[in-house]
């Protein structure tokens, strides 16, 4: 037997490291109402307090903590008006025929607006002008009010200290779009950091779905995007939310704070792509506080080399006849990891709830890293409860099937895998969303050696 003994610094709380000199904070706008300036400036001193994660730390349980180094980040700097003009062109050219409104913002600034088919009354505005708009008794009693992370509260408070991009949602009372809402966001330039913050609302019966985009100037660059996304559903509201991530494979990182409150009937449906970055840490928190409430999350993941994908749920089920369900999919390449915690909790007086967790990992190599930990905890009565998770590799029958038809083990393999995350994704509405998704996993697949 051998003992492995924990260096001390692992073992207990650390102080807080110095990411950030400075609160980042950008382009300073002398309209910010002073409600939102003293929130940023208690959300500094909140983040300057807050340890760093530790690995003793139950919420970063197999996380490789050498990714939480962030000393000398620095908030982007503005990109200049001939690249501002082929990364909008970029983003109108890999956009869905169909669509709502798009934005495209660079290094936290907006670049692009269009609103073509957003339904009357609905109100689509960027973060900055939502802050300071006549509309902003609507935003101030749902902005970042959920303090709820899953081990990301450092990631949080620097989120709300900083300068934000990203839209701010708001559709009233039976409102419904027909298209989705479309936004761009840009990062680059060594050791830069965004921060995208996307607020929806819909009101009772009203209906939006919203896809936000993350993705590099250029390779090979360090950069950090600490992005959140809240959702609030009221009475059979309906939000379909997707993130897709496709950034640069070397250098960049990516956190991603979710979190949705679902009402009386109300449906939800958040979708996750992960494609890109060196290391991304992912929390989707969904609260499901009335009757009739339900909640759907999906996630198809791609990796390779030495990616890390670091996954952590909540399914919180906080009233009567409530529903849930979690399914994800990693297909992992080479020496990338991925790791998912994910918990369903039922609360006291919460009975006849129905929740479900899945979990499907398959290994492209004998080097690649699946952690999978589903866990229930049920304090209710009647209820219908199930988690659970796989990990396998590709079955040499398969491939036998395949390469039996001409196929070459290497394209067998990639055909497996891209039909394993293809029933992950056509889970997601909206034909032309999946068709977008479905081209830049293929792109994936097709650059993978």
């Amino acid at each position: 037997m051998s003992l492995v003994l924990t260096p001390a610094e692992e073992t207990t709380s650390r102080t807080a490291d110095t990411w950030c000199a400075a609160p980042p904070v950008t382009d300073g706008n002398a309209d910010l109402p002073d409600w939102y300036r003293d929130f940023q400036s208690a959300a500094w001193e909140r983040f300057t307090t807050l340890p760093t994660p530790v690995r003793t730390n139950q919420s970063w349980r197999f996380a490789d903590l050498k990714h939480l180094r962030f000393e000398g980040y620095a908030p982007a700097r503005p990109v200049s008006d001939s690249l501002a003009a082929d990364l909008v062109a970029r983003a109108v050219s890999e956009r869905p025929a169909d669509f709502a409104a798009h934005f495209v913002f660079a290094n936290n600034r907006l670049l692009h607006a269009e609103t073509p088919r957003l339904p009357a009354g609905a109100l689509c505005l960027s973060m900055a002008e939502a802050l300071v708009a006549s509309h902003a008794e609507l935003i101030r009693p749902r902005f970042l009010r959920h303090d709820d992370t899953l081990g990301g509260e450092k990631f949080a408070a620097l989120h709300d200290a900083a300068t934000l991009s990203g839209v701010f949602l708001h559709f009233p009372k039976g409102c419904v779009a027909e298209h989705p809402v479309l936004v761009h966001h840009f990062v680059g330039g060594e050791d830069s950091v965004i921060f995208p913050h996307t607020l929806i609302v819909a009101e009772d019966a009203a209906e939006v779905s919203v896809v936000d985009l993350y993705e590099s100037i250029a390779d090979a660059e360090d950069t950090l995007v600490v992005a959140i996304a809240d959702l609030e559903a009221d009475r059979g509201g309906r939000i379909h939310y997707i993130a897709l991530q496709d950034l640069s494979e070397t250098g960049a990182k990516h956190v991603h704070l979710q979190h949705t409150r679902a009402g009386r009937d109300a449906v939800t449906k958040v979708g996750f792509v992960n494609l890109g970055a060196e290391w991304v840490r992912s929390e989707c928190v969904s609260r499901m506080v009335d009757t009739g409430a339900d909640c759907r999350i999906v996630a198809a993941n791609l990796s390779n080399g030495t990616q890390e994908y670091d996954q952590r749920t909540l399914q919180s089920h906080e009233s009567q006849r409530t529903s849930s369900d979690l399914f994800f999919k990693n297909a992992l390449y080479d020496r990338s990891r991925t790791i998912f915690s994910g918990l369903i909790q039922v609360q006291p007086g919460a009975h006849h709830t129905d929740s479900y967790q899945t979990c499907r990992n398959l290994l492209g190599s004998d080097e690649a890293e699946a952690n999978a930990m589903p866990g229930l905890e049920i304090d209710a009565d009647q209820v219908k409860c199930s988690h659970g998770s796989t990990s396998g590799a590709i079955s040499d029958e398969e491939i036998f099937y395949l390469r039996a038809r001409g196929i070459p083990a290497d394209d067998a393999r990639k055909m497996i895998s891209l039909g394993f995350l293809h029933e992950a994704i056509e889970r997601l509405e909206g034909e032309g969303v999946a068709e977008m998704l479905f081209a830049r996993v293929e792109r994936k697949f097709a650059e993978l050696g």
